[in-house]
């Protein structure tokens, strides 16, 4: 059995020493840095870099789990069973190249396929979310909980808009015109696992989104089920890893999924 205490403990100095090293590379990218990897997908040395510096460093923590990352993926990986670190070492990357100060790291552990440990770190505020399972969640070494909040009508939600996949356009913007009228109001912060973390700890009622990678998401639903909410697919399963959509939230999740349903398979 592993020592999960023990990972994450030696783990957390290696996420923030990244973050902070990306942090200090604000303005330092020039236009000729900057490569696309598809349509809006933007990518530069310091992701590529701040990938390596992870790497480096957890497979010293933990030299049993393979790696799921975003800059070195193909898309053709054979995830089998065991540990895998699933890791985005700069989710936000267009926020950040354009100098807005919303991104973070956010490296994940799975085991067979389910999360078992999560941290987040955002620099600019220098906020560590993190979370083990079985053992609570937290922001900067104080526990966290979900919003109590128990209706849509009094939550503030945060969901992420389509960028280069625009076929589900037409639906997502039939859901944001029901949220929009249900709710406190929606946020797109650009960065997926600052929503999650935002999302367990209170700041937001709930998350939804769609067209996601196991990077996106990998830290911020063990986080979010720590916290005491609930993370499921847009089918309600618990394939959310690899299953490419996400809904996490707290006391509101059954109202929230259902309105999701309603307006999301209402032409399948």
């Amino acid at each position: 059995m592993i020592d999960l205490s023990r990972i994450l403990a030696d783990s957390l100095p290696i996420v923030r020493e990244t973050g902070l090293w990306i942090q200090s590379m604000v303005g330092e990218i020039s236009e000729v840095d900057i490569q696309y990897k598809g349509t809006n997908d933007l990518v530069s040395y310091v992701d590529q870099q701040a990938e390596n510096r992870l790497k480096s460093g957890l497979l010293k923590v933990f030299p049993e789990a393979g790696f799921i990352a975003e800059e070195s993926a193909t898309g053709q990986e054979d995830i089998g069973e065991g540990y895998y670190w699933v890791i985005d070492p700069l989710d936000g990357t267009t926020n950040f190249l354009h100098g807005l100060p919303i991104y973070a790291v956010s490296v994940g552990l799975i085991y067979n396929k389910q999360p078992i440990l999560g941290m987040i770190y955002e620099p600019n505020q220098d906020e560590m979310f993190y979370a083990s399972k079985g053992n609570g969640a937290f922001l900067n070494d104080k526990s966290i909980q979900v919003s109590p909040a128990e209706t849509l009508s009094t939550s503030l939600l945060a969901t992420g808009f389509p960028y280069y996949d625009f076929s589900y356009q037409d639906r997502y913007l039939d859901l944001l015109k029901e949220l929009m009228q249900k709710s406190h109001g929606l946020r797109r912060m650009g960065a997926a696992s600052i929503d999650l973390a935002y999302t367990a700890c209170g700041r937001f009622e709930g998350f939804f989104e769609a067209n996601l990678k196991p990077w996106d998401v990998a830290a911020g639903k063990i986080i979010i089920e720590e916290a005491g909410g609930c993370v499921t697919n847009f089918s309600g399963g618990k394939d959310v890893i690899f299953s490419g959509e996400i809904i996490g939230a707290g006391p509101i999740f059954d109202e929230f999924l259902a309105t999701l349903q309603r307006k999301w398979f209402l032409d399948k």
